[in-house]
Parts: structure tokens; sequence; C-alpha cells
């Protein structure tokens, strides 16, 4: 084996290592990405269900005043 088919093999060898780590790196950041999405999805239910929450809290407060004041005319009369 000469000098220069030692050089081309060990060429090879590292152009495959290196194919090799950018399929590792690809895999790592598409799982990364999946997970980043799903924080993402997560994240805006919560914010669906907290103005959500909100409304009803709003609505609650309404109607324990709109009931209170039923109580006082009941009162009343």
């Amino acid at each position: 084996m000469g000098m220069s088919e030692m050089v081309s093999t060990g060429a090879l060898v590292l152009i495959g290592v290196i194919l090799l780590v950018l399929l590792m790196q690809y895999l790592r950041l598409r799982e990364i990405w999946t997970f980043v999405s799903g924080c993402r999805t997560a994240t805006r239910w919560a914010k669906i269900r907290e103005m959500e929450n909100r409304e009803l809290r709003r609505a609650l407060r309404a109607e324990r005043e709109r009931v209170k004041e039923l109580r006082g005319k009941l009162e009343l009369s």
C-alpha cells in the first residue's frame, strides 16, 4: 500500500466520520425541534385556559354581585 493510497483511505475514513457526526447532529436537532414544538403547543393551550379561567372568574364575580343585590332586595321586601 503506497503513501497516496493511505492518504486516500484516511481521507475517506475522515469523511465517513464527519458524515456520521452530521447524522447524529441531525437526529439530535430533530429531537430538540420536536420537543420545542410540543412546548409551543402546550404554551398555547395554557394561554387559552388562562383566558378562559379569567372569563369564568369575571362571570362568577358578576354573578355573586347579582346574588348579593337580589338578597338585599329580598331583605327589604
